[in-house]
């Protein structure tokens, strides 16, 4: 199903967290040298981006999901993997991360990126108005206001190789 305009500015920031996801499952296994690199990025993202997406998620999309009874359960896994990661975006901007654990926040966050899109969105797009749709549109850009709109560069030692 194609994305409804209204939900296009969450959609473009799971695409760079996703794009951040698959550049660390390629760089994998993470040397000791790279994961200070790693960290830092992870940090500025979501310094940058993903604390504001989460709010406004967490402020507008969710209880506006919650109202429909069969989306209640997918809102309540979301939240957990909220605060899981941002347990990892904690743990990356106290530089604590090992290799092992970078691994294991990019497949987290690629899975609940995955869920949001493919499961509450999806759904979201069947049950929703297109005045409810709107609203929700207009609510999210308030949100999203303060939210970095460009695609932070990597850092040169998190670039992929040829």
């Amino acid at each position: 199903m194609l994305r409804d305009k209204n939900l296009i500015p969450l959609s473009r920031q799971h695409q760079h967290a996703l794009a951040l996801c698959v550049r660390i499952d390629r760089a994998s296994p993470v040397g000791d040298p790279e994961l200070a690199a790693w960290q830092a990025e992870i940090a500025l993202h979501f310094q940058s981006e993903i604390s504001f997406h989460f709010t406004a998620e967490e402020r507008v999309l969710f209880p506006a999901a919650r109202r429909f009874r069969q989306l209640a359960s997918i809102v309540e896994e979301l939240l957990i993997d909220h605060a899981v990661l941002r347990e990892g975006f904690a743990k990356a901007g106290a530089g604590q991360m090992s290799a092992n654990d970078l691994l294991a926040f990019a497949q987290r966050m690629s899975a609940h990126i995955r869920k949001e899109e493919r499961q509450l969105f999806e759904h979201i797009q069947e049950l929703m108005s297109q005045d409810e749709l709107a609203l929700l549109g207009r609510q999210l850009e308030i949100a999203l206001t303060d939210a970095a709109q460009a695609c932070a560069l990597p850092a040169d030692a998190n670039r992929l190789r040829k």
